[in-house]
């Protein structure tokens, strides 16, 4: 075996190990926040629980924009000066970067809050709105805190609050079960993410190099904005993709649709667990072959991960079509109803895992612009699609909107990484595996 070979044996070696260290922290994570959101349903029922994935959802959605691009941007500019071992540029980076997303979401959610108290004119909705947007520095810092241990390759730690976060949240509203209201179940939320976050963040600075410790820090505002402004859009109109249904649901038809929904959502995004805890550990090695200038390791690479994530997720698919109600009848009866939009959002993510890791390899690869336009346009489509067919349809309508923009932006992101980087990472050109 040539010394090339066994290189590429090694790296495929290494993926294998961290996409399994990051599959077994994604799938307890998805049972414990699935076995989370299922307990919620069931105590606060489907209006409730509606109120409270729709507040949420919009926290969540202004948390992504606060945080101005800069976990994808960290996410590619770790690896590379660890690479490099330019340490002074890897601490300005991390401590720099964290210190914006801070400032940006505080600001964002202080903002939100102002405009929310002068304009409602009813104290309880007022309240709880007031609540899902102070969460909002804290879902941005999730997000990056949880990019930057990726960085460093730190899977478990990167992983950390998506596990224990909600055991925290379910101990804490068992105690009031079926007494449980949105404003209550959303306080307890956000301070289970104060008790988690500081605990991530304090491990993370102990896994890093020993030489950053010895360094003073170089703050490349100007290169580092340039290129996480684009991934800002990119992060843009991706969180649209993400969340412009179930807010749009909850704005048009109210909280007992967007509850039902919500239910048939997660249990369709599941199945993308393996596409994620895969991702996890193969993106920050996108960065590195690279800047390496090692294509045939990275077409090697994204071959491998392309059956990884396909069969088991198929599989999965399958059960949850053929088994829908009962799953969804663990919400509780009434949730059942989202069965037909379940299977939706699962042909929609078939085509997402289907498709390869094609966001990553835009963004990794500096080709981030051109990601960032085919998202910026399904995003539009996205919103098009929901407000026609949400009216008309209902929930099912806001399923087809968003399955359709799904497979639009992955299979346009495909074509893009064939014609600018020469790499197939789709399933369908990954059929056997690759002779180099």
């Amino acid at each position: 075996m040539s010394l090339n070979q066994t290189a590429k044996s090694e790296l495929l070696s290494l993926v294998f190990r961290g996409a399994a260290i990051a599959l077994i922290l994604q799938l307890s994570g998805l049972g414990i926040n699935y076995l989370m959101e299922v307990l919620l349903a069931r105590w606060m029922g489907a209006t409730q629980y509606g109120a409270y994935d729709y507040l949420i959802s919009i926290g969540t959605l202004l948390g992504f924009l606060a945080a101005l691009g800069l976990p994808n941007c960290s996410l590619r500019f770790i690896p590379k000066y660890i690479v490099t071992e330019d340490w002074q540029k890897l601490v300005g980076m991390i401590w720099g970067s964290w210190r914006y997303v801070v400032l940006s979401a505080v600001l964002v959610a202080i903002t939100a809050i102002v405009l929310v108290i002068l304009k409602s004119n009813d104290s309880d909705v007022s309240w709880s709105l007031t609540l899902g947007l102070a969460m909002i520095p804290l879902w941005a810092l999730v997000r990056h805190q949880r990019e930057m241990c990726r960085g460093i390759k730190q899977m478990t730690l990167a992983y950390l609050p998506s596990t224990v976060f909600p055991l925290l949240v379910i101990a804490a509203t068992a105690y009031y079960r079926q007494d449980l209201s949105t404003s209550t179940a959303i306080a307890i939320a956000g301070l289970s993410l104060l008790l988690v976050l500081p605990l991530q963040l304090w491990l993370f600075a102990r896994q890093l190099p020993h030489q950053s410790f010895r360094v003073k820090p170089i703050y490349l505002r100007r290169e580092w904005f340039a290129v996480a402004l684009p991934l800002l859009f990119n992060d843009s109109a991706f969180v649209l993709l993400s969340q412009t249904d179930t807010v749009m649901t909850g704005a048009i038809l109210g909280s007992y649709e967007v509850g039902i929904y919500s239910a048939a959502f997660k249990t369709a995004t599941g199945i993308s667990f393996i596409l994620a805890s895969v991702n996890a550990i193969a993106a920050p090695m996108f960065a590195t072959l690279h800047t390496q200038g090692d294509y045939r390791g990275l077409q090697q690479l994204t071959s491998t991960v392309a059956r990884w994530m396909f069969y088991p997720t198929l599989v999965l698919a399958l059960l949850l079509i053929i088994y829908r109600d009962r799953v969804l009848g663990l919400f509780g009866n009434e949730f059942t109803a989202g069965g037909w939009s379940m299977t939706i959002l699962i042909m929609g993510q078939l085509v997402n895992v289907g498709a390869g890791s094609v966001g990553y390899l835009m963004e990794m690869t500096g080709n981030h612009h051109r990601s960032a336009y085919v998202l910026g346009c399904s995003a539009i489509c996205n919103l098009i699609l929901n407000s026609i067919l949400i009216p008309t349809l209902g929930i099912m309508g806001a399923a087809i909107a968003t399955a359709l923009s799904m497979a639009l932006w992955n299979i346009w992101l495909h074509q893009l990484v064939v014609k600018h980087l020469g790499i197939r990472p789709a399933i369908c050109f990954n059929w056997f595996p690759s002779k180099d």
